[in-house]
């Protein structure tokens, strides 16, 4: 069925065109059943979108394995001792309660396109008229020699926020003066482009404030460049200076594996030894993305710019991490603005709802140092078949104290925001 074109598809039930584009209210259906898979910044902005614009109209339910939600955005700011845990973890209790969504707290494992069914761990099914996939990213732990799931018991990745975040504090509360830190960081595309560089920005804040003057970090880079480079460079100079290495793969030469035992990362220039290792591996689309054929070659999920729907199966929205959303970043914001777009096709969809043209929008806020931080975004439409940026802007390296500062006291307005939008 995949390969039919819309009109194919329409042929093959035996309905018009016209019929496939009617609400599916006006079809019989009383009440259009929407699913949403993965209740994090995306899906959960779906769901909530989804019920408080149809006002009763649609019956939506969302899946989420976890009975509560940690963010990896802010969760460095968790590592490097300015957070607490508690204030980076969210429940989906307002969801429920006030926004009448059922919540199904189960593993998805399965999405029958034909039979339009999502399958739980348990055997049970649950029916859909339209699915809002948010599965996020699934890690290749063999993507990185000698790194594995149990691996990362010892050598923390810390790239999927719950259990993962709180071993790595852990183990870097438990560092002495003297020790070092060794990142490996992921090749794109990758989950938060600018979050590994934040999170050594945090490492050497947490270091500065122990008074660990003997402790370095050194990340060793698969990419030639990354996200903020010219101001996070800066930045650990003024605030760290001689702390934070980074190690390019001109000099490195390209990494052959690590030892987690042995606390070493293997490259063509030499072997690197540290006292904790963070390994960021290569990233892709959540599992139940692949076994429903929705990914291409690079492993993510291809979509329609105007909205958020997979090129692969008009039924099926993808948005978040997991898809191919042309010149957006894979961040919180972003999975966030696309929610608000497929919730609005999807009611046009089903309840014929108005519809506007796609704009999408993302800002990646970090933390340098105390009051220091800084931002690069852009607003973005759908031109061409692709989601372009319109306009865009960045913090500036000679920026003074009082514009860091105020920028910092942005995102922390912004996270109250977006938490309160995403789970009511």
């Amino acid at each position: 069925m995949s390969g039919l074109t819309r009109r194919q598809f329409a042929g093959v039930l035996g309905l018009s065109a016209a019929a496939l584009t009617m609400p599916i209210k006006a079809m019989g259906q009383a009440k259009p059943k929407v699913v949403v898979v993965g209740g994090g910044a995306g899906g959960a902005t779906a769901a909530r979108y989804l019920a408080m614009n149809s006002k009763g109209a649609v019956d939506i339910t969302l899946i989420e394995n976890s009975e509560t939600y940690t963010t990896c955005f802010f969760s460095n700011l968790y590592l490097g001792g300015v957070r607490e845990y508690d204030s980076i973890t969210h429940r989906y209790d307002t969801l429920a309660n006030d926004y009448d969504i059922n919540i199904v707290q189960a593993y998805a494992t399965e999405i029958d396109r034909s039979a339009k069914m999502v399958k739980l761990e348990d055997g049970s099914s649950i029916a859909y008229d339209r699915l809002v996939l948010s599965p996020g990213i699934d890690l290749l732990f063999d993507s990185v020699p000698g790194y594995s799931e149990q691996a990362a018991e010892i050598a923390p990745h810390a790239w999927q926020a719950g259990p993962q975040t709180k071993l790595l504090k852990d183990k870097l509360d438990a560092l002495s003066n003297g020790d070092n830190v060794l990142m490996l960081a992921p090749p794109n595309p990758y989950r938060c482009p600018p979050g590994p560089y934040e999170r050594v920005s945090m490492m050497a804040h947490l270091f500065k404030n122990k008074g660990m003057t003997n402790s370095t970090i050194t990340i060793i880079d698969p990419k030639p460049k990354f996200s903020k480079q010219g101001l996070f460079t800066a930045g650990w100079e003024n605030h760290y200076p001689g702390v934070i290495e980074w190690i390019g793969p001109d000099i490195h030469g390209g990494v052959l594996g690590v030892d987690v035992d042995a606390g070493t990362i293997e490259t063509d220039f030499d072997t690197f030894e540290g006292t904790l290792l963070n390994i960021i591996p290569k990233q892709q689309a959540g599992a139940i993305a692949h076994q429903a054929e929705l990914v291409n070659e690079s492993g993510y999920c291809e979509i329609d710019s105007d909205s958020m729907r997979s090129v692969v199966d008009e039924n099926i929205f993808i948005i978040g991490d997991a898809s191919v959303a042309g010149a957006m970043p894979k961040s919180a914001f972003s999975a966030n603005s696309q929610a608000k777009v497929a919730a609005m096709v999807i009611l046009g969809d089903t309840i014929a709802a108005r519809t506007f043209p796609a704009r999408y929008s993302n800002t990646c806020w970090s933390m340098i140092g105390t009051d220091d931080g800084v931002k690069v975004g852009a607003q973005y439409a759908s031109i061409d078949g692709k989601i372009e940026s319109t306009s865009n802007f960045i913090s500036q390296v000679d920026d003074d104290a009082m514009v860091r500062k105020a920028t910092f006291a942005e995102s922390l307005g912004w996270y109250d925001g977006i938490t309160q939008d995403i789970f009511g």
